[in-house]
């Protein structure tokens, strides 16, 4: 028999068995739906306090007094400590004396006459003015007596020119007055408000240096720090206390500037705190304008409130901000998605003839459960859901539902 003919009979032989029919695998699948997904970004972070205030005497001086232990909560305002001030205290009322005689020579100059050489040149002025009234008597006078003949015209000349000087004297006499009361007074005034103004800085400014003997806090908060005690040399621009107001905290972390993009201030957050059982809730607070040049990241704070002072700062915390919501996107499980060996994700389409099909992914974002797919699969789809892992191209499926199976992996492919 020829070879033609053995193979006609063998492929003769091999249609007459049974086909052996195809491995169909349990499967758990959902529908690829479109929704609202929102994006989340995740970093690390410090928390510190919103306010706090390293004190820092301006003078040096022994303490006298220290009102206040660390964790003490102190208010506003309040006196925290005293330096020794007894010199201070001297200065102080010593400028005050020299700013009261200052002040009151300043009324008495102000308030009383005009000093004496004034006086003089107004007793002058009325001297002069009834010298030419005198003068012009007189003229007058003799000016009749000449009309009448009973007096010689020499005479009338005589009290013309003694009536001229006279007149002559006034006006020196009260050019003199007035240059005087322009003058002198002036002067006097200038100079009292010079001594009174210097006085009175003297004043401030003791004043003001004996407040920096009492140290007062500038926030309501906590005493965090107090290094030195009662008896000890406090040193100017040394710290001294240190007051944390942590009523509200601050988590500083950085992010990069693509995921900060869109993000708004009171946008929510989630801070996960090392040994506290839920995470607290929070609201961003600042997203940096600049890049830090050192990372090229943004620095972005979480406030979170801390009423009963249960976090401290100073803890590494872990942050989640809802950076923005985006709208109409395709939504899957993340449980459908699967890696490449390779590189890239896929997911498993069950097709109507119920065939698995794979499908090459870009993936979005990410909250929860949920993934978002850029590309690759329409709205609609039947993804695999449990199962997907290690299933083949092609593979025959039955889409089940977890409550029917009675285990939560039941029919999945290994």
């Amino acid at each position: 028999m020829s070879a033609a003919g053995l193979l006609a009979l063998l492929l003769a032989g091999c249609g007459g068995k049974d086909k052996t029919p195809p491995t169909v695998v349990s499967v758990h699948a959902v529908t690829a739906r479109q929704a609202s997904i929102p994006v989340t970004v995740h970093g690390e972070a410090l928390l510190s306090a919103l306010s706090q205030a390293i004190l820092a005497p301006k003078i040096s001086a022994p303490i006298a007094h220290l009102y206040v232990q660390r964790g003490d909560k102190v208010h506003k305002g309040e006196l925290l400590a005293v330096l020794e001030n007894k010199d201070l205290s001297g200065a102080a009322l010593s400028s005050q004396g020299q700013y009261q005689q200052a002040k009151a020579q300043y009324q008495t100059i102000t308030r009383s006459t005009v000093p004496q050489e004034v006086e003089k040149a107004q007793a002058d002025l009325r001297q002069a003015q009834a010298q030419v009234n005198l003068q012009q008597q007189i003229y007058t006078s003799r000016k009749k007596l000449f009309a009448e003949g009973a007096l010689p015209g020499r005479d009338v000349d005589q009290a013309r020119v003694a009536l001229i000087q006279a007149k002559t004297l006034y006006d020196v006499t009260q050019r003199h007055l007035a240059a005087l009361e322009k003058v002198t007074q002036a002067a006097e005034l200038e100079s009292a408000t010079g001594q009174l103004h210097q006085a009175q800085g003297q004043y401030k400014q003791s004043v003001a240096t004996l407040a920096y003997s009492e140290i007062r806090s500038p926030i309501d908060g906590i005493v965090t720090q107090r290094p030195l005690y009662a008896g000890e040399m406090a040193t100017a621009g040394s710290p001294l206390l240190t007051v944390m107001d942590t009523s509200i905290l601050i988590a500083k972390t950085h992010l990069p500037q693509a995921q900060v993009q869109g993000m708004p201030v009171g946008a929510t957050a989630q801070v996960t705190v090392p040994g506290v059982p839920e995470p607290v809730p929070g609201t961003v607070m600042l997203v940096s304008p600049a890049l830090d040049p050192g990372s090229t990241t943004v620095e972005v704070w979480v406030k979170i409130r801390n009423k009963k002072n249960e976090l401290k700062p100073g803890t590494p915390v872990q942050v989640a901000i809802t950076a923005r919501t985006i709208p109409n996107a395709l939504i899957v499980p993340t449980a459908a998605i699967v890696e490449n060996a390779g590189g890239g994700k896929h997911v498993m389409v069950v097709g109507a003839d119920n065939i698995a099909h794979q499908r090459e992914v870009e993936v979005g974002a990410q909250s929860g459960d949920d993934t978002q797919v850029l590309s690759g699969i329409q709205p609609g789809d039947q993804v695999i859901t449990v199962g997907a892992y290690a299933l083949d191209d092609g593979t025959h499926v039955q889409v089940v539902h977890p409550k029917n199976t009675g285990k939560p992996n039941a029919g999945s492919a290994d």
